[in-house]
């Protein structure tokens, strides 16, 4: 499995914002005020996901005496994976609202939904991170001698004709 890239996840928000963009002129005037309970879910999750990501690097590392069992390990790794996309969505919503409701500050509900976008845009953004963040302690660290622990893996990551053991 290929690490997240940042760009990934930026083209994902871009998407959703462009799209949220567009459909927003049709739409706007139907929707409800946004509710800003989305804010503290988003950071809960992100303060679950960078506590995870510490403890996990320590227990990876040996630091603690307790060990990171694979699957765990694993399992912390597709929930990064799918924290990130989620993230980068609902941050390309609020910027396409941030964009849309920029030229409405004047009325009172375009600009509590404009506060409210501003912060699960700031939400998402933190979830981002610290999915970013999990994601890079699920990694094995390198050895000293700057090999990371697969001796029979050739470097397209076959194994090799011959095992070293």
């Amino acid at each position: 499995m290929k690490p997240t890239r940042p760009r990934f996840l930026l083209f994902i928000a871009l998407t959703c914002a462009a799209v949220t963009w567009a459909v927003l002129p049709v739409i706007y005037s139907r929707l409800p005020p946004l509710t800003w309970s989305g804010v503290p879910a988003l950071l809960i999750a992100a303060g679950a996901e960078a506590w995870t990501g510490r403890d996990l690097r320590a227990r990876i590392a040996g630091e603690r005496g307790l060990s990171a069992p694979p699957l765990f390990v694993a399992r912390m790794l597709v929930l990064a994976k799918a924290s990130g996309q989620v993230a980068a969505l609902f941050g390309g919503v609020a910027i396409g609202f941030m964009i849309y409701l920029s030229g409405m500050l004047g009325a009172p509900a375009p600009r509590t939904d404009m506060v409210t976008a501003g912060l699960t845009f700031a939400a998402a953004l933190l979830l981002a991170v610290a999915a970013l963040f999990l994601e890079y302690c699920c990694r094995v660290p390198k050895l000293p001698d700057g090999n990371d622990g697969r001796s029979d893996r050739d470097e397209n990551d076959r194994p090799a004709p011959f095992p070293h053991h």
